[in-house]
């Protein structure tokens, strides 16, 4: 993992979070140097390496008035610093939180809790949905550290889920619903449920 050069403690690195642009996809395509990375991030139905057209496609997908997805990108002082997917099912109220990266320049700066709470939050402000889920696999104990911090729930293990080249990765699912969310956000508040 490559070290930012910035000498900012975690707590002094603020995220915003905006739509991915078309413009972000250059950035975008650097952060994966292998087929394995790629794979972590956007699972198997992705090429190595991944190229503009693949972003194209899925951009494409976020257009119209029920996207099949949203997707954003998070700006550390005009630089992008993360990005993630939320794929839309409206008619059973669901999202699915997928391919989420921060920039190895931006790693180690605690930047991918609060950029992921701001996707959980704007998710939840849309009354359509009462449930966001994801997939990871089971050896990426940092993403997982991060989603049970941001409140999801383990829901099981889908064993020899995704292969890779010889190897087969487990995939662990998690899901957050909107009480889950709220009963939180009240603890964190200091008034229990």
């Amino acid at each position: 993992m490559t070290q930012n050069s910035r000498a900012e403690t975690p707590s002094s690195v603020q995220i915003s979070l905006r739509s991915f642009l078309p413009q972000d996809a250059a950035q975008l395509s650097a952060w994966f140097p292998s087929a394995e990375a790629l794979t972590q991030w956007g699972g198997s139905g992705l090429s190595f390496p991944l190229d503009a057209a693949q972003i194209a496609e899925m951009h494409a997908s976020t257009l119209g008035d029920a996207p099949a997805r949203w997707m954003f990108s998070g700006v550390v002082d005009g630089d992008l610093a993360g990005h993630a997917q939320v794929a839309l099912d409206w008619d059973n109220g669901v999202g699915r939180l997928s391919r989420v990266a921060i920039n190895p320049r931006f790693r180690g700066h605690g930047l991918a809790q609060p950029f992921l709470q701001r996707i959980i939050e704007r998710f939840f402000a849309d009354v359509h949905f009462e449930r966001l889920e994801l997939n990871v696999y089971t050896f990426n104990t940092a993403a997982i550290r991060t989603y049970l911090k941001l409140g999801f729930i383990e829901e099981g293990v889908r064993r020899s889920s995704a292969r890779v080249g010889d190897i087969r990765w487990d995939t662990a699912i998690y899901g957050m619903l909107r009480s889950d969310l709220a009963v939180k956000n009240a603890f964190q508040n200091g008034s229990p449920t």
